[in-house]
């Protein structure tokens, strides 16, 4: 059966199908619990909000499934960098962006920029909640942290970007990989060296991952309906992660807009940029991606250049504002998109897989 695979079994699930956490907020606690009552596993993004936050996202999920959920963090919460970034630092940024604020009438950031939660801070509430899984990217977590998530019984899952990040996720003996290649929308999340020398193939990586590991292989990347599964599933992987599809249904924390967007030809055009919040990321290209692709370098450090952006009405990405400086995430599987449901889509994927041996 498809469906009885290493992950089912560790998380004790029915379906292979986890719903990719979403930053920005553009996650929904809707979505998660659809995913997650359907059989599958659904998923929250907290890395914008801090632990009292995180906390009441998950009583509302659990208002809306009694199902296993993932609750997703980022370990490394801001660049080395930003300690070095001080006023002058700042005024250099905001002298790229000035004409964009002037257009906009808008009055640009000052210094200091307002903080950002912690993983430090939001880890206190996975240890509160107690999750079924625990996923994060940006790294892995301290010993202490993953042995008190052994003791509480929730599963850990960490995203690797190559074989290297792979093999160091199994060796601190975390429960499953996420691995994730460069055709994914949103963050390329690599830790172990730079993102822009970590750039393979979804469909290159998963049986690199597959060959060298024996925890659950998850495959993201690249997959949005039942031929990305049956791919997925023919390397070697164990489950799929899907971001993009599920982001694209009317479920999912995205603005109207946002999912137009995602159905409109523009998603077939995509880029890798630093532009929205200082980290490489894969986005809709856009007036931004595209007049400041040459400044990647000159931009601030991660949270700080998505402060910067936020004051032009680039986020929170679900609201409605000026296209042309919001940060739409999209995989490069966009272009096939069909469904605007979750239950459409977890319905196709299980009545195609269904002769898939």
């Amino acid at each position: 059966m498809w469906n009885d695979t290493k992950l089912t079994r560790l998380l004790g699930i029915d379906l292979p199908i986890v719903q990719g956490p979403f930053g920005g907020k553009i996650s929904s606690t809707d979505l998660a619990a659809i995913v997650s009552n359907s059989g599958g596993l659904g998923s929250y993004g907290c890395q914008p909000f801090y632990a009292n936050e995180i906390i009441a996202i998950s009583e509302e999920i659990r208002e809306k499934t009694n199902k296993p959920f993932n609750l997703n963090l980022w370990v490394k919460s801001q660049d080395d960098k930003i300690e070095d970034f001080n006023e002058l630092a700042l005024r250099e940024v905001i002298q790229l962006f000035k004409p964009y604020f002037n257009e906009a009438g808008i009055e640009p950031p000052q210094f200091p920029l307002p903080d950002s939660p912690s993983f430090e801070n939001q880890i206190e509430a996975i240890f509160a909640i107690r999750p079924a899984v625990f996923s994060f990217v940006y790294g892995i977590p301290s010993v202490d942290i993953l042995e008190k998530c052994r003791q509480l019984n929730i599963k850990t899952v960490g995203a690797a970007t190559t074989l290297d990040e792979a093999i160091a996720i199994e060796n601190s003996g975390i429960d499953a990989i996420v691995a994730t290649g460069f055709d994914a929308g949103g963050h390329r999340v690599s830790f172990l060296d730079k993102a822009e020398e970590s750039l393979i193939g979804t469909f290159s990586l998963i049986p690199q991952i597959a060959d060298h590991v024996r925890i659950p292989v998850i495959a993201a990347g690249g997959i949005a309906d039942s031929r990305g599964v049956k791919a997925a599933f023919s390397l070697g992987a164990d489950a799929v992660q899907i971001g993009t599809a599920f982001l694209a249904t009317q479920e999912s924390g995205a603005s109207q807009t946002y999912r137009q967007k995602l159905f409109s030809i523009e998603a077939q055009y995509t880029t890798l940029t630093k532009i929205f919040t200082g980290r490489l990321s894969r986005a809709i290209k856009n007036r931004l991606t595209e007049e400041l692709k040459d400044y990647q370098e000159q931009l601030a450090p991660y949270p700080f250049q998505g402060k910067i952006l936020g004051k032009l009405g680039a986020y929170p990405a679900n609201t409605e504002s000026d296209t042309e400086l919001k940060p739409f995430w999209s995989g490069q599987a966009a272009s096939i998109l069909k469904f605007r449901r979750a239950k459409d889509l977890i319905e196709h994927i299980t009545t195609e897989m269904t002769t898939f041996e």
